[in-house]
């Protein structure tokens, strides 16, 4: 008995085969379909285009609206170019400045600064207002083209160490913050020429190491809880205008007189009852606020038409035999009625000078 021989037709067996492989490529791309279309797959996207939008600090309530999440990367380069590195032009008291070195932010949603700020470290300006960041960053040391630090009315409760390294900086506002002390370092800034303060309620003093400030012109330190002119404001040699008012002063130094490019002296609202004759020496102030204080004596050659001062104001002071007031005014909050105050005073002043001129 032979052996049987079972012959295949080859085109039969590259047919069969020709036919599963188009079967699992149907199956494939049907899956991919499937996968493109499933809610795990969404989901995915979202959490991505979250977490992405966590990450450069673009507020939730910008890209989700009624509880649906805007996926579109469009909408992402445009939130990123208009609200988080929004590089406008500034007032035009300011000036015109190049955008692509200012970064300003705005708003109480913003709560932190965002990720994506430290990469600029060409900015040479933050002008950061009105919202509830705590912290700035110690990566502020990186900055070292910064001129200008606007950080008025948020929620700073405390300044690096590093802002030391920012041997550029000009002017440094952090007015309205919630600032108990002010780091040592700030000395090295030794090319700053403004520093504003106020309206942090519980500073109490400045570190000596601000004695290094020599071209410092302008401070202000009103609305903050000082028993007496800090040290190192009296070794600040050009000094022009001092804002020290609404404050808890009982006198002025004796040497108050250090001060011999001082202009404007603002020292409204404290607990002065009388200033000292070394006053008289300051041949430059031409400007000076002592209303709502407890004065019964001051030197009378302060207004003197010799003197160089030119608005001399002391309303409500006893020496006046007007009461002082109780400041018992109903407003939102403390820091509300003394920003309203330094407001007030500030267009007083400006209607003074317009009725001068």
């Amino acid at each position: 008995m032979g052996h049987k021989v079972v012959v295949f037709d080859i085109s039969v067996i590259r047919a069969l085969w020709e036919t599963r492989v188009k079967k699992h490529k149907a199956w494939q791309k049907k899956e991919t379909e499937r996968l493109e279309k499933s809610a795990l797959e969404k989901i995915k996207e979202e959490w991505n285009f979250v977490a992405e939008c966590r990450r450069k600090g673009i507020p939730q309530a910008v890209y989700c609206k009624n509880g649906f999440i805007d996926t579109n990367v469009r909408l992402l380069d445009k939130i990123e170019r208009n609200t988080l590195t929004r590089q406008s032009s500034l007032p035009k008291d300011r000036g015109k400045r190049s955008s692509a070195f200012v970064f300003e932010l705005s708003g109480e949603h913003w709560t932190e600064l965002p990720d994506s700020l430290k990469e600029q470290t060409h900015l040479r300006e933050w002008h950061i207002s009105n919202t509830l960041i705590q912290i700035i960053p110690t990566y502020i040391e990186l900055f070292q083209a910064m001129r200008i630090l606007d950080l008025p009315r948020n929620q700073i409760s405390h300044l690096p160490a590093e802002i030391g390294c920012l041997r550029n900086l000009k002017e440094l506002n952090v007015s309205f913050n919630h600032l108990k002390s002010i780091p040592p370092e700030l000395g090295d800034c030794e090319n700053l020429d403004r520093l504003d303060c106020s309206g942090n309620l519980e500073l109490m003093e400045l570190p000596f190491e601000l004695s290094n400030l020599k071209q410092v012109t302008f401070v202000d330190i009103s609305a903050n809880k000082f028993s007496s002119v800090p040290i190192c404001v009296l070794r600040m040699s050009n000094l022009q205008w001092l804002d020290i008012s609404n404050n808890s002063l009982t006198d002025l130094p004796q040497d108050i007189d250090r001060l011999e490019e001082l202009q404007s002296f603002l020292l409204y609202k404290n607990k002065l009852t009388y200033l000292p004759y070394s006053m008289l020496n300051l041949k430059k102030l031409t400007l000076l606020v002592v209303s709502g204080d407890h004065l019964v004596e001051l030197p009378t050659a302060l207004c003197d038409s010799s003197t160089p001062l030119k608005f001399i104001s002391l309303m409500d002071n006893p020496i006046d035999n007007a009461q002082c007031q109780d400041g018992d005014e109903i407003m939102e909050s403390e820091r509300d009625r003394q920003h309203f105050d330094k407001e007030f005073m500030k267009a007083y002043i400006e209607d003074l000078k317009e009725r001068v001129l």
